[in-house]
């Protein structure tokens, strides 16, 4: 595709409907029983006059974006409609541009308006991430073309220069050509910091509720541990899931994720001194592959790694707020970044191209690019977020959404009978209504590969009430 597809944005209707959880998780200093989930409608018109209609969906996730004591829930789920609402009203005013000119054009602009409202980057991102994935999945099926193919070809028209300096020439067009999209990707089980570990659990909904009971439904050898940001009690807690893992997975491997928790980096040393200094968490040790964001994100990129020395990366997510901050950890020793679809696909494939680069200049595989989740649900949510993981060739990524949330249950039968007649190897039926489809720790992404962006279903829009615009 010498010339990507250009287009004007004709509409935008944004929608939510209420997330229920079936058990308590706690990353942080959070701990959520449910929230909204926010889905957007966009049509895009081409130079021809042809339309076609896309969707795109994400929780409103309170304390991720913004972990301000003072804040309740309610004003984090108002700080990201501010956001979407600012995003809707600059790609509305924008002329034809390719999918990504439609970001690139309006990147500094939504920094720039979600500061005056008191907003912080990462809020600011989640406008833009939510509608560039309802734009992508218009542009599909305007083209005819699964989102594997049409990045592939480039058709979103993705180039270095203006906003990425430090990639101006990179060829983009053959960095996407090479990608080569995974048909599984390993599911990473997130323990969270008050997940039951053993014993029989109290719900009985047919869905596994502790550590044991998951891994031996789903067959994980996968997952992500939450610590938090306290040496002593962090390693009691690693203790009892080491123990878990080492009599029930085999061959596991581990991530740890900070959550921003630990203060600095001799905290975090004294962490990893307790871990390699106790003899029943070897095996356990051995099998971490990296930490993820151990340090506020304020202090993050003021915060030099590379001397403490730990044996695995540590990886940025919740301080990659911004299109330079992966570069600018780079230089004080972080070597990874998550990839998130609540902070934008485009961030997601540029970062990749970086990693991919720099690790070309290393002669080997030194950076890295994870999957992580935000509680990606059932349909749109979790499609997407698997699709753009697929596309980067991500081995395994974490899941949690179907772990907290039982499948389609907030969604109609309607729905969810869609969704699993399009997707039988993504879902499996639960008497009316389907579930996330996990064998031997793996999700297969084969039917992703439908026209659209993870494929060519919409969710039942009557079951959803409008998003109130703040302004």
């Amino acid at each position: 595709m010498h010339r990507p597809p250009v287009f004007l944005i004709r509409e935008i209707d944004l929608f939510e409907r209420d997330v229920h959880y079936r058990m308590p998780f706690r990353f942080g200093g959070a701990t959520l029983h449910g929230c909204p989930q926010a889905f957007a409608r966009v049509t895009i018109e081409d130079g021809a006059g042809r339309r076609a209609s896309g969707a795109g969906a994400e929780l409103l996730a309170p304390k991720w974006f913004d972990k301000t004591a003072t804040l309740s829930n309610e004003d984090n789920f108002e700080q990201l409609r501010y956001a979407v609402a600012i995003a809707a009203t600059g790609y509305l005013r924008l002329t034809q541009e390719s999918a990504y000119g439609h970001f690139a054009r309006q990147y500094k602009a939504q920094r720039n308006a979600c500061t005056l409202y008191g907003l912080p980057p990462l809020v600011a991102g989640f406008g833009l991430a939510l509608l560039d994935r309802a734009v992508l999945d218009a542009l599909c099926r305007l083209t005819g073309h699964d989102v594997f193919t049409l990045i592939r070809l480039n058709g979103i028209g993705l180039i270095g220069g203006s906003i990425l300096p430090d990639l101006d020439g990179f060829d983009f067009d053959a960095f996407l050509a090479g990608l080569e999209p995974r048909d599984r990707v390993a599911a990473r089980h997130t323990v969270g910091l008050v997940d039951p570990l053993t014993g029989e659990g109290g719900l009985h909904d047919g869905l596994p509720e502790t550590l044991v009971q998951v891994i031996r439904t789903y067959g994980h050898r996968w997952f992500k541990v939450k610590i938090g940001g306290d040496p002593a009690a962090d390693l009691h807690r690693l203790r009892d899931i080491a123990a878990v893992l080492d009599a029930e997975a085999d061959d596991y491997a581990v991530t740890l994720d900070g959550n921003e928790q630990y203060g600095d980096a001799s905290t975090l040393s004294a962490l990893w001194r307790g871990l390699e200094d106790e003899a029943a968490l070897a095996r356990f040790v051995r099998a971490i592959r990296f930490v993820e964001q151990p340090f506020d994100r304020r202090t993050t990129l003021k915060t030099d790694v590379s001397a403490l020395g730990l044996p695995v990366p540590i990886i940025l997510d919740e301080a990659d707020d911004s299109l330079d901050a992966y570069p600018r950890a780079r230089d004080l020793g972080y070597r990874g970044v998550s990839s998130k679809s609540c902070k934008g696909l485009y961030k997601s494939l540029i970062n990749a191209a970086r990693t991919a680069l720099w690790n070309r200049e290393a002669g080997g595989p030194r950076y890295l690019m994870s999957g992580e989740d935000l509680s990606t649900q059932a349909g749109l949510g979790v499609q997407q977020d698997l699709a753009l993981v697929a596309l980067l060739g991500i081995e395994h990524v974490e899941r949690n959404g179907h772990h907290y949330v039982d499948g389609f249950a907030d969604a109609s039968e309607a729905e969810a009978g869609a969704f699993l007649a399009a997707h039988p190897d993504l879902y499996r039926s639960a008497g009316t209504g389907a579930r996330l489809r996990i064998e031997a720790g793996e999700i297969r992404t084969a039917s992703l590969a439908q026209r659209g962006y993870g494929g060519s279903t919409m969710p039942d829009w009557s079951t959803m009430r409008e998003m109130r615009r703040p302004f």
